[in-house]
């Protein structure tokens, strides 16, 4: 059973940001924005062409600054946020903003791909997420599964809740919340949590891990030490509520019970550097992507705390109460974790991996020399998974 080579694809700038167009089910596609300090910066839309095997591309200009940061909205695939750099009286600056794509961006534009190379459209701004009294903006976060209306954008030591309106030319700041503590506190990550209606928020500042009920913007749990050194990014399981993944300068990645968080329930260290990125399959939650800068993506199969640890899907209360579990499972040990692939086409620090909003068996990884490269999860797995 032949698996697909990987599909790369090379930006001419170096890059650290990618997002899958989350709006868009249908075509495979995913954002991708470069960070060049000499040029105008680009976001360019690499659209996977899965029966052919080919990537098809559009570039808009961001003009304001290099990105560090992108988001698509949930809601519209034309709407994105970006955290950018910017200069200003000769100090750097990180901002936030709001963009539309232009409306033709997509016609016309397999005719002659190169077209949109050498004369790119520019995006249109549609509102600034900027508090300056709230500092440098590290990221921005769309609610998820929401109606494009609500972003959280993490600035300094603050989390601010914005909504968004006039079709997103207007932003206002409906609440906040505060990190408090001894030193210049700085949120490097967050990750709204897809479960209890939306109303949790996860952030990561410095060695720790911090959960908050966006509904009084207080602090609900704080995990002080998850990684010995800083914690890059934070993913939530889609499946089971309480599980956490992270990722740290500790070249580790841990999976925490949010209602236990004295020890993580799994730890993994593949990894011989920083882990950048960590990311659950958006369907299978056993299958997890971590991307470092030891040049490499690992995919891992975290069967044993998934939904899914017999290999058909087993709820929270069931895994938690002995006494309910199916007799068929009494005598079965469940599955053994591994990591399923290595993959070793880049060769630069890895700084994201992202699914496929469209395909639940594909995901980009991004290097910082501007290298894109699209991936499968290998055949036999998948079917594994599926039969």
């Amino acid at each position: 059973m032949e698996d697909d080579a990987p599909v790369i694809y090379g930006l001419e700038f170096q890059a650290r940001a990618v997002t899958a167009q989350t709006a868009e089910t249908d075509a495979i596609r995913f954002l991708v924005g470069t960070q060049s300090l000499k040029f105008d910066n680009q976001i360019h839309i690499i659209d996977f062409d899965d029966e052919n095997n080919i990537i098809n591309k559009n570039v808009l200009l961001h003009q304001a600054g290099e990105i560090w940061h992108i988001g698509a909205s949930p809601a519209d695939k034309a709407v994105l946020t970006t955290c950018y750099n910017k200069t200003s009286d000769s100090r750097v600056v990180s901002c936030a903003a709001v963009w539309r794509m232009p409306t033709d961006w997509e016609t016309g534009s397999h005719e002659s791909p190169d077209d949109s190379a050498h004369n790119p459209q520019a995006l249109e701004l549609l509102c600034h997420l900027d508090d300056s009294a709230h500092g440098n903006t590290a990221c921005v976060l769309w609610e998820p599964m929401g109606d494009g209306k609500r972003v959280i954008s993490l600035a300094d030591n603050h989390a601010l809740l914005w909504d968004l309106q006039e079709s997103s030319t207007q932003a206002t700041v409906s609440s906040t919340a505060t990190l408090e503590g001894k030193g210049q506190l700085k949120f490097t990550s967050g990750k709204w949590s897809p479960h209890h209606n939306c109303s949790q928020l996860a952030t990561a500042n410095d060695t720790a891990i911090r959960g908050w009920d966006l509904r009084t913007m207080s602090q609900i749990y704080c995990i002080e030490n998850a990684h010995g050194q800083l914690v890059r990014d934070l993913d939530f399981n889609p499946n089971r509520q309480y599980y956490l993944a992270s990722c740290g300068d500790d070249c580790k990645v841990k999976f925490w019970d949010v209602r236990n968080v004295q020890e993580p329930v799994k730890t993994l260290e593949e990894h011989s550097h920083w882990v950048w990125s960590v990311r659950y399959n958006h369907s299978h939650d056993q299958l997890v992507l971590t991307a470092s800068s030891d040049s490499r993506l690992i995919l891992s199969n975290m069967v044993s705390i998934s939904s899914e640890p017999f290999g058909h899907l087993v709820d929270d209360e069931e895994l938690s109460d002995g006494e309910d579990n199916h007799q068929e499972d009494k005598g079965k040990e469940p599955l053994k974790d591994s990591v399923v692939s290595t993959y070793e086409e880049h060769e630069d620090s890895v700084y994201a991996a992202e699914w496929s909003s469209a395909d639940p068996w594909l995901f980009a990884s991004l290097s910082y020399d501007g290298r894109l490269v699209i991936n499968r999860v290998p055949r036999a797995l998948k079917y594994r998974i599926l039969l």
